[in-house]
């Protein structure tokens, strides 16, 4: 059974970091790509950033523009733990961010919602002074 555990989210003010956590099972972690997204109040969720596998891929990254150069995502093999470093955050940032697992390999990494079938609860992110 995949299993997707976030954590790490909060209220910060512009300008600050947080990082968020996903804790993983049940998937071969180090195989399979893994996104974070997230979803403002009355809008689509979204892709914020995704990373591919280190056996099944290179461990390339995909960032969406509005977050390229200020989130960083990295996975923790030893611990099955997807990381997303938030820094310079913005207002535009609050989100419930979400972590993501796809059910099958693929050999592009998959970064928008259809190419992911497994997904956890949720964490809030709140920018604001």
């Amino acid at each position: 059974q995949v299993q997707l555990v976030e954590s790490g989210g909060g209220l910060v003010q512009p300008g600050g970091s947080l990082r968020l956590s996903c804790a993983t099972s049940g998937f071969i972690f180090d195989f399979y790509a893994v996104g974070w997204f997230r979803q403002a109040p009355g809008r689509e969720r979204e892709g914020v950033a995704c990373i591919s596998g280190t056996s099944g891929g290179d461990g390339s990254a995909w960032y969406a523009g509005p977050v390229r150069g200020r989130f960083t995502i990295t996975k923790d093999n030893t611990n099955d733990t997807v990381i997303l470093q938030m820094n310079s955050l913005k207002p535009e940032d609050t989100a419930v961010y979400y972590c993501a697992a796809p059910r099958r390999w693929t050999i592009v990494v998959p970064t928008t919602e259809d190419g992911y079938a497994y997904w956890g609860q949720g964490t809030q992110v709140t920018v604001s002074s």
